[in-house]
């Protein structure tokens, strides 16, 4: 079996990080997959996928750390070329990327205790960010 669901979420941009594990833990139980992997995928070269304990101060670490590591203020060379002062946004996403696969087991997703899947838009203007879940197995 194979299911894929397009989800789109409106972001802010700048770093939003936002918890979709219950989208897709629903999509999983619309499917009925007992055994088998979900993967979350999303497209475009600014926004991310990861795990992260989604609490604020771990939140604000983690934007701390993404402005250390990648400084959103440096003159980067895609923001010459293009103009559109992103290029931080698609190091970032670059750095996170864009996909994760969970297995699936007895119907459940194998997260752990403190673990949620977030969907990240580290682009510098506000969208609509979608992902694709595929889900797959028996």
């Amino acid at each position: 079996m194979v299911k894929t669901e397009t989800l789109a979420f409106p972001m802010r941009g700048n770093g939003e990080i936002r918890d979709i594990t219950g989208d897709v833990n629903d999509n999983l139980k619309k499917s009925g997959l007992k055994n088998g992997l979900v993967t979350v995928f999303v497209p475009g070269a600014t926004g991310a996928v990861t795990t992260i304990e989604n609490e604020s101060g771990l939140v604000k670490d983690f934007r701390e750390l993404m402005e250390k590591w990648i400084p959103s203020e440096k003159n980067y060379h895609h923001n010459l070329r293009w103009g559109d002062g992103n290029g931080h946004s698609h190091l970032r996403a670059s750095l996170v990327g864009p996909s994760l696969a969970v297995p699936v087991v007895d119907g459940r997703m194998t997260l752990g205790t403190w673990q949620q899947i977030v969907l990240i838009d580290f682009d510098v203007r506000p969208r609509s960010r979608g992902i694709i879940v595929q889900i797959v197995g028996e």
